[in-house]
């Protein structure tokens, strides 16, 4: 999606570059130079800089702009921050989308805003541990942001449970009540089918199941779906939408389904790391945010087994497993049911991803796994600081 062609005579001579001013590459470490990388810059899809000022005003036009981000980089969530202070300094009426909690939490959301919550009872009442598994710390800013200025969050998201009974059983199975009134995504380009593939075999042993991978798809397209759908619901003219959510369901995931719901005035943003001297990806976002080097501010990585799983039954079901993960090492399989993890009985997907993101340097974490109708204890060992 280009940017519109009467944004075109701003994009050459950017604010700098009609001062006189020529932009300084970036420069690594090592000497070496990225063309045209100039940390704090705008670009357009084509690496043309964009004045700051002439692209948030038009953005402040659009019914949805979609802020991407990868969820433990802390440098994107102040990126988002500072965008949305930017966006809201020209659209006063504005409101932010949370893929992160669905719409359950909404109640929880709208006390939050109204002041009448503080931060413990807000985690509480809105379940974010148990429905999202990042630390909230990366979020409070711009939650606080919005309490400040009363503006209203949306839980774009619905339950890992209703995105599998729709994934596994369709859509008619599930009365609309049941459903939000979410509607059938549109069917998505052969382009984000096949991405979709490269990212589940890229992360599966078990990259021959084309069942796992059928349910894969049809999971992530719930997730644009009802993502699309609270978002179109919320907009309005005179009145901006922006929705935070992961980078993967950006360019043929949500503005895609935006699109069949009608929504066509929309952008989508994404930050990149300029210092990488790698071209960001173009098909994902109309503009990026160049960042400079925000490593030593980041949090460590948090721990992972390096699983792919969805709901089941009595736990969850292994669909997939990440080359040279701790799970390959455990011996985990496609098809394991993990009934418990550290001793608490798992529900849903984001069970899991909660108790192992608390587990310290060192740790070790019992597994109850159930294979081929036998129970048996694994022990995972993270690894440790030095490690």
């Amino acid at each position: 999606m280009p940017l519109p062609r009467r944004l075109i005579p701003a994009l050459v001579p950017s604010c700098l570059l009609a001062l006189g001013i020529t932009l300084a590459p970036a420069t690594l470490a090592n000497g070496n130079a990225c063309p045209g990388a100039a940390p704090g810059q705008w670009q357009a899809t084509d690496g043309t800089p964009i004045s700051t000022p002439v692209l948030l005003s038009e953005l402040a036009t659009q019914r949805v702009v979609l802020l991407g981000e990868q969820h433990d980089r802390l440098a994107h969530h102040r990126w988002q921050l500072h965008t949305l202070a930017g966006l809201h300094a020209h659209q006063p009426d504005l409101v932010i989308g949370l893929e992160m909690l669905p719409r359950e939490a909404q109640p929880a959301l709208d006390a939050w805003v109204a002041g009448e919550l503080d931060e413990t009872a807000f985690l509480e009442a809105s379940d974010w541990h148990r429905h999202w598994g990042f630390d909230p710390g990366l979020y409070l800013p711009i939650l606080h942001f919005a309490r400040m200025h009363r503006l209203p969050l949306l839980a774009l998201n619905v339950t890992p449970a209703l995105r599998q009974r729709l994934a596994s059983e369709g859509w008619e199975a599930v009365p609309s009540a049941e459903r939000h009134a979410i509607t059938p995504p549109a069917p998505p380009p052969a382009a984000y089918r096949d991405t979709l593939s490269e990212v589940f075999r890229a992360h599966s042993s078990g990259a021959d199941d084309e069942a796992a991978l059928a349910r894969f798809i049809d999971a992530q397209l719930v997730w644009d779906r009802a993502m699309a759908t609270a978002l179109a619901e919320a907009s309005a003219p005179g009145r901006l939408v922006v929705g935070l959510m992961g980078q993967g369901h950006l360019g043929h995931g949500v503005p895609h389904q935006l699109h069949d719901l009608g929504i066509e005035a929309q952008r989508s943003l994404l930050p990149w790391a300029s210092l990488s001297c790698e071209p960001p990806p173009r098909e994902l976002a109309d503009a990026h945010f160049l960042l400079g080097d925000e490593a030593p501010f980041e949090p460590l990585a948090p721990p992972r087994l390096g699983v792919w799983v969805n709901g089941a039954e009595d736990g969850v079901r292994v669909e997939g497993i990440g080359p040279d993960s701790l799970a390959e090492r455990l011996g985990l399989e496609v098809g394991d049911i993990i009934l418990r993890a550290a001793g608490q009985a798992l529900r849903r997907p984001s069970d899991l991803t909660a108790l192992v993101g608390r587990q310290p340097p060192g740790s070790l974490m019992p597994l109850e796994i159930r294979r081929d109708g036998s129970v048996w204890e694994l022990l995972a060992r993270f690894p440790s600081a030095s490690e």
